[in-house]
């Protein structure tokens, strides 16, 4: 007997606490408070353009490497900037090469960049450096390209973005004499890096968005 009045209370306290609960929770909410009548929700989000015609119009902040740009120009340029800098556009390594793409002050010269400082300090300005420095050295090596590219030396299909790269590294004419030497004379950097690595490790990037030029400049 004393056992079915405990469960008796039991069971009504039980159904008046869920009515009390759902007294409570029947209260009106404010929604007004959430509209969003009268606010101005039409943004429009910049698209910024791998590559950009026209140069003037791009920012210092423009030039950001994306890890899906495959065999590109720009993937070609970035991968180089990479292995150069890390992408790094303030860098100036041990031997006085300056920013992204580690250019010499006397390379600079000849792409009429007479101001180190200032090139360090503009990403744009650099950019704009190694689209030029490309096409002069596509430009002097232009018989080099009709004449070796698609043969194989030492082990590596010769192609054009390798060649280009390379001579980045050590300039075209040591891209000549590696190729016409039929890689017996291979160059190597201050620290040790080769014209033969680099056209292995650079080659196959489509680089037809740089057109030769013997006077390009970057300004």
């Amino acid at each position: 007997m004393i056992r079915n009045i405990g469960r008796f209370v039991t069971i009504t306290l039980t159904i008046l606490t869920l009515l009390y609960v759902s007294f409570q929770s029947n209260e009106t909410i404010d929604l007004s408070k959430y509209s969003t009548e009268g606010l101005d929700l039409n943004y429009t989000v910049s698209n910024i353009a791998a590559v950009n015609e026209n140069e003037s119009e791009l920012s210092d902040s423009d030039f950001e490497f994306s890890p899906y740009l495959g065999k590109s120009f720009v993937g070609f340029k970035e991968a180089l900037a990479f292995k150069e800098s890390g992408g790094d556009y303030s860098s100036v390594n041990t031997y006085g090469y300056l920013g992204k793409y580690q250019f010499g002050s006397e390379t600079l010269k000849l792409i009429g960049i007479h101001n180190p400082e200032k090139f360090l300090k503009s990403p744009k300005l650099q950019e704009k450096a190694f689209i030029a420095n490309s096409a002069r050295n596509k430009w002097i090596l232009r018989r080099d390209i009709k004449n070796f590219v698609g043969k194989r030396i030492n082990g590596i299909i010769i192609t054009e973005s390798g060649m280009l790269a390379a001579a980045h590294l050590a300039g075209p004419g040591s891209v000549k004499k590696y190729l016409r030497s039929y890689g017996l004379d291979n160059f190597a950097d201050g620290y040790g890096t080769t014209v033969h690595y680099y056209m292995k490790r650079f080659s196959g990037y489509d680089t037809s968005f740089v057109k030769a030029n013997r006077k390009a400049k970057a300004i």
